[in-house]
Order: structure tokens, then C-alpha cells, then sequence
């Protein structure tokens, strides 16, 4: 059994507590410490470690005070260096090689973004649940088995991202970084169709766009495309 619980999901910040019962993980640190304290009602004893995907404030905010309150920091070496994360709780991880945190196993794997050294994560626990870990990209290059839970970057339609450039509520200028950096509902949908979805229980749409998503639409175009339990994470 794999517990969610979004802290923050939005360019503002990012962060999210996952637990199958046994080992508690933070994935990124991209609100202010307190914040994430006080979402957490300031246990943070109990995280046995966090994993950052990338340098982007919203993604990273707050790294250097998780590692002050001993808490282990597992992120690419060039996430690291842009950061300036230094130090006995940095664990710097590399694409493609396993690591272990408690029980569960976590494969790291590159991704499509415009920072240093992006990351997706590809976590396994000893009760067979299997969770995909991916934001912040614009195309997914690898395939997957036996997941049972996804949590997938959402942030934008391009219909809707057309109709705000249009109506010049969007500058023009933004399509391009977004087509670049970040995973529009129309690229998840392909994505999900690529994957084996047969086990999948729920799918976490996360990192909705303030101004070009539609979470209504998003969701159900989702639940329509795969039949599963579809969540959108709070902004």
C-alpha cells in the first residue's frame, strides 16, 4: 500500500510525502521549510530521506534546511552542484543505477527539462507496489511495467495554451519553454497509452499550470483514456 500526500504542486512549490507503512520519503523540497513543517504537523523524524529531481527553485527551495535537520538528500551530482548542496547528507545518484532507502529500491532515470541534470524516479517497494515519479518534462523516453501508482506532471493543454496566446493572456514567447520543458496533457495521454497501465490503481496529475490547464478536463480525460482512479494534486 502506497500513501500520497501532496504538500504543493504548483510552479509556487512542490513537494510531496510518500509511504508504503515502513519508510517515509519527501519528494522535492520546493516549498519553504516551515511550510513543509507545518504540512508535515512537524514531524519530520519521521522522513528517512528526500529526493530532488532538479535545481529549479520550486523544486528545491528548500534543500539545504532538509539536509540541516538530518535528513539525507538523494539528487543528481549536477543538481547538486547547481544548488551548492555540499556535505555527510548529500547522496548524489546517478541515471539508470538503483539505490535503496528502507524498503524501497528507486531506479532514477533522465528526463526532458531545461535544468542541470533533470530526473525522473522510478520507486519499488518489498510488497510489490511500483511508483513512477516524473515532473518537469517535456517527453518520457523509457517504457514501464507493473506500476501501480503514477505521479505525472500535468501543467498544460495546448488548446488551451493556443486560445491564451490568442487572447493575449499568455505571451507568445512562453509556448516555446513549455514546449520544451514541460509535459502537456495531450504528451501524458501518449504517454499513458505507451505504458502497461494493467496494475496501475490511481494516477496523480500534478504541477497543473495557474493559467493553461483545466483540471476538470484534465482529470477527465484521464479517467476516460485508462478507467483508473484519477487525483489531481492541490495547487
Amino acid at each position: 500500500m502506497i500513501d500520497i500526500q501532496p504538500l504543493g504542486s504548483s510552479s509556487a512549490g512542490n513537494a510531496y510525502r510518500v509511504t508504503d507503512g515502513q519508510t517515509a520519503l519527501l519528494l522535492e523540497a520546493g516549498l519553504r521549510y516551515k511550510d513543509i513543517q507545518r504540512a508535515l504537523e512537524f514531524r519530520m523524524s519521521d522522513i528517512d530521506a528526500c529526493l530532488i529531481t532538479h535545481d529549479h527553485g520550486d523544486h528545491s527551495k528548500s534543500a539545504k534546511d532538509v539536509m540541516k535537520a538530518g535528513i539525507n538528500i538523494y539528487t543528481g551530482q549536477g543538481t547538486a552542484d547547481a544548488l551548492g548542496l555540499l556535505g555527510h547528507r548529500l547522496r548524489p545518484v546517478v541515471a539508470r543505477q538503483q539505490f535503496t532507502i528502507g524498503t524501497w529500491t528507486i531506479l532514477p532515470f533522465e528526463v526532458e527539462h531545461d535544468a542541470a541534470e533533470p530526473l525522473g524516479f522510478l520507486l519499488a517497494n518489498q510488497a510489490g507496489d511500483k511508483l513512477l515519479f516524473a515532473t518537469d518534462t517535456y517527453y518520457v523516453r523509457y517504457r514501464f511495467s507493473g506500476l501501480t501508482h503514477i505521479m505525472v506532471e500535468c501543467n498544460y493543454s495546448m488548446s488551451i495554451l493556443r486560445e491564451n496566446i490568442a487572447a493575449g493572456r499568455v505571451p507568445a514567447a512562453m509556448k516555446n519553454r513549455l514546449l520544451r520543458s514541460h509535459f502537456s496533457l495531450e504528451n501524458v495521454l501518449d504517454f499513458l497509452r505507451a505504458n502497461d497501465l494493467q496494475r496501475v490503481q490511481e494516477i496523480w496529475l500534478l504541477h497543473l499550470s495557474d493559467n493553461n490547464s483545466d483540471e476538470e478536463l484534465f482529470k477527465r480525460e484521464v479517467q476516460a483514456l485508462t478507467g483508473k482512479m484519477v487525483r489531481v494534486a492541490e495547487r
